[in-house]
């Protein structure tokens, strides 16, 4: 059986247990068996292996909620474009080229950064190709992941095939850090009917590979810019009355089990649907201001009972995979906007990184929290650091003072995965010039074709 303690440190539960200054947490085959102060849990479990803690801070692993992870290999390719450019000018005929070599390192590269900044859980939407994908790489590094294959009516056949390889495959693998979803790209790629059908497909195939406690989820981007609406109608002729949420609900497509990201053009009937659905809201700050989409009304949503949790989009459209930095946009943003410094109190946004994000990912049962029973991922933060110092309330210089550099140690299902800035399950410097090979032969098969025209 393997044995460990942290002991120590300052323990942030996000659970009814609140910070246990002084704590400790026992590790038993990547389960939390025991969490409290360190004076009584050391004498109680005294031949564990330890991990010193003093001087830091525990917390559950960052959850995002909203990834596309093989993007890396574009950071910085296509910056200070509108939506519409960034995507039909540079992304999408890049994308024509991309391979499942390519997908693989550009995710492999995205986990590693992902852990780095003490995310342990990561929702992302790509391509899913046989020849190398994300679901691979995520399983390489240790990363916990709900890995989901983006639909386009332009392409059903190929998308059946997709899905149904990608659960069977991979759907609660690697002692169940893997698990996969059903991800329509947006209500403008994918038309009413093929809607439907990705809907019948993900309870399908959630019957077949699901379960109550690993089930297949539903995640795509919802009303991320104004015009959805006008696109929608052009390109399969629908007219939108009332707000995408409201269209998609007219469907019969959400549930529970959907997240639906970026969520910035909502109406007030929207808000209501999203909540009588029980459909949760990933909220994306920092992408969505680099894009000039908008500002998602987060704290209607909060107010009407909604779920919302925190991604921070693909690192092409942020440029980072840096969660800390979503936790203090998330909480200055609507201060400002609302003129109002009350709203989103640090607590409430560390709990949209951790327990929400949890919940959004219908994996509350197990991670999010620091609890008895809940799987081992957790993030140690150093907070011997001048930005850090000195100390009045923990929650607050997580949120607003600390930086994914501050992140010392990181675990995943009670397997240390980085220690002391270190990765332990993959060899970082090789992951940094595969990402550059790969990110040259990509641009040269796109500058081969653009000569051939």
């Amino acid at each position: 059986m393997t044995t460990l303690r942290i002991d120590g440190g300052t323990v942030v539960t996000m659970s009814h247990k609140g910070i246990i200054r002084n704590g400790a947490i026992v590790i038993e085959n990547g389960c939390i068996v025991d969490v409290g102060k360190s004076a009584e849990l050391k004498r109680k479990y005294s031949g564990y292996e330890k991990i010193n803690a003093k001087g830091k801070v525990v917390i559950p692993g960052l959850v995002n909620t909203h990834q596309h992870a093989a993007m890396s290999l574009l950071r910085g390719y296509a910056d200070d474009c509108p939506l519409n450019e960034w995507l039909e000018k540079w992304i999408w005929p890049l994308e024509k080229h991309i391979t499942g070599r390519d997908i693989y390192v550009g995710a492999l590269l995205t986990a590693v950064d992902s852990i780095m900044g003490g995310t342990t859980t990561v929702n992302t939407m790509y391509h899913y190709m046989e020849g190398g994908n994300e679901a691979q790489a995520f399983a390489e590094a240790g990363l916990r992941g709900v890995i989901g294959h983006v639909c386009f009516s332009w392409r059903k056949k190929e998308d059946r095939k997709a899905l149904r390889n990608l659960a069977k495959d991979w759907h609660n693998r690697e002692n169940g850090l893997i698990r996969v979803s059903v991800d329509p790209h947006a209500a403008y790629t994918v038309d009413p009917e093929y809607m439907k059908e990705l809907r019948e497909t993900t309870k399908k195939l959630d019957e077949k590979y699901g379960s109550p406690n690993s089930p297949i989820i539903w995640h795509m981007h919802v009303a991320e810019t104004q015009d959805e609406p006008e696109k929608i109608q052009q390109a399969f002729n629908v007219s939108i009355r009332g707000g995408i949420v409201e269209y998609l609900d007219s469907l019969g497509v959400l549930g529970k089990d959907v997240i639906a990201t970026h969520c910035v053009a909502l109406t007030q009937r929207d808000i209501k649907i999203l909540k009588e659905r029980e459909v949760k809201v990933s909220h994306n700050p920092v992408s969505n201001l680099k894009l000039a989409s908008g500002v998602s009304p987060v704290p209607s949503l909060i107010k009407a009972g909604v779920t919302v949790a925190l991604g921070t989009d693909s690192p092409c459209s942020n440029n980072d995979t840096d969660m800390f930095g979503v936790m203090k946009t998330t909480a200055i943003l609507h201060k400002g906007i609302h003129k109002d410094p009350t709203l989103m109190p640090a607590e409430q946004v560390l709990r949209m990184a951790t327990i929400e994000g949890a919940k959004a990912l219908l994996w509350d049962k197990q991670i999010g929290s620091i609890e008895i029973g809940k799987n081992a991922d957790l993030a140690i933060v150093d907070f011997k650091k001048p930005h850090l110092c000195p100390l009045f309330n923990e929650i607050s210089h997580l949120v607003y003072s600390a930086r994914a550099s501050d992140v010392d140690t990181v675990l995943i299902n009670g397997k240390i995965v980085m220690e002391n800035r270190e990765i332990t399950t993959i060899d970082v410097h090789k992951v940094l010039e595969m990402a550059e090979k790969t990110k040259e032969k990509l641009l040269a098969r796109l500058e081969s074709t653009t000569n051939n025209l």
